[in-house]
């Protein structure tokens, strides 16, 4: 019987659980049983398997994610306040047409 390494189980769990691939070929490719490659991948669970810096990028991806929401979010509240509110008029608006021009002042004139 062969002893296998830790890192030859760990690397065959994680195989089996990323590659899609069933699990009777996934064994049989690395030349191992069924029943062995279930064992193992009860034995590793995949917290186990994720090194540090895929946790790192995990944790980093998960930051982005919630941070690309609250912007989603931002913006569609900015969207919304920016078609309830009236239309800004300024020095070309309708308001100064050939009717009449404003003074100084501020008033009218005709």
């Amino acid at each position: 019987m062969i002893k296998h390494t830790e890192e030859f189980k760990q690397e065959a769990v994680r195989i089996a659980l990323t590659s899609g691939l069933p699990r009777d070929r996934v064994a049989s490719d690395l030349g191992i049983g069924k029943s062995t490659l279930g064992k193992w991948v009860s034995q590793y669970r995949p917290s186990d398997l994720v090194s540090a810096p895929q946790a790192d990028l995990a944790r980093e991806n998960e930051r982005l994610r919630l941070e690309n929401r609250v912007l989603r979010e931002e913006r569609e509240v900015l969207k919304n306040r920016r078609r309830l509110s009236p239309p800004v008029r300024g020095r070309n608006g309708p308001c100064y047409g050939a009717a009449g021009r404003v003074a100084a002042d501020g008033l009218l004139e005709a």
